[in-house]
């Protein structure tokens, strides 16, 4: 199994992929088609009606964001904070914690997002020719020292 290692990179690659335009796919929405409806339902569950603009932006520049590997850590804590409190305050008190099938979706964007604000976007990204690159030299030069 030590094969697997070596799609480490593919593997990370994909996991932005998906989830990134699954956050996209679930934020334009909230920005330009079907803003009304965010809009309204927003006080019914406990947040000001403005709140449907912030998820949007999270949702669909985070997941640009992730898709291009560009500030990865920083967009998928975003997307995780932003899921952990719709599991929180949405999902989990309406559907009951038994309930998994009513907000597994949320879960998965939580767990994949956290995944990736820890783990980082792999070789294959932005990331690791600008800030990956840019952290191993100072290592390697306080290593030097």
């Amino acid at each position: 199994m030590r094969f697997l290692e070596h799609l480490k990179p593919l593997s990370l690659l994909v996991l932005r992929l998906a989830l990134g335009l699954a956050f996209m796919f679930h934020g334009y929405p909230k920005l330009i088609s079907n803003t009304a409806y965010y809009i309204r339902t927003m006080p019914t569950v406990g947040f000001p009606w403005y709140f449907a603009y912030i998820a949007g932006v999270v949702e669909l520049f985070g997941g640009g964001l992730l898709v291009i590997g560009l500030f990865t850590r920083g967009a998928a804590l975003l997307l995780a904070i932003e899921m952990g409190i719709t599991l929180a305050r949405v999902h989990m008190p309406a559907a009951g914690l038994y309930a998994v099938g009513k907000y597994e979706l949320s879960l998965v964007f939580f767990a994949a997002s956290f995944a990736l604000a820890t783990t980082g976007a792999g070789l294959i990204s932005i990331d690791a020719f600008t800030f990956e690159a840019s952290r191993k030299s100072s290592k390697k030069s306080k290593k030097d020292q």
